[in-house]
């Protein structure tokens, strides 16, 4: 990310320093229906910096297309937790599902 100019330092100086009743939104329609709005499509999670051993191999491959390979690792580590964690939902979903079967056989007999 570019660092800030001294003049777009000063607007938001500026900006921040108006109250809300006095910012003009007349050219900017309220929204009513937000039925089309996406979650979560601009956020960034916080970046941590990380040492890391990792096989020589698996570096060579990261870095085989060239720049970005610590985002291909991070995007790789993020499927992988979001599927094992998908996975863990399920199976815990599963467990208490035959638990209350379990439950429900043993009161009807």
């Amino acid at each position: 990310m570019r660092k800030l100019t001294k003049e777009q330092k000063r607007d938001i100086r500026a900006i921040a320093a108006k109250r809300d009743e006095d910012i003009d939104f007349s050219d900017v329609p309220p929204v009513l229906d937000w039925s089309g709005a996406e979650i979560g499509k601009f956020y960034r999670p916080k970046k941590k910096p990380v040492t890391m051993r990792l096989d020589s191999d698996v570096i060579d491959w990261l870095k085989a297309d060239g720049r970005g390979y610590q985002t291909k690792a991070n995007w790789l580590l993020r499927n992988a937790m979001l599927h094992l964690t998908k996975e863990a939902r399920i199976s815990r979903r599963k467990v208490a599902l035959r638990g209350r079967k379990a439950r429900e056989r043993k009161g009807k007999g």
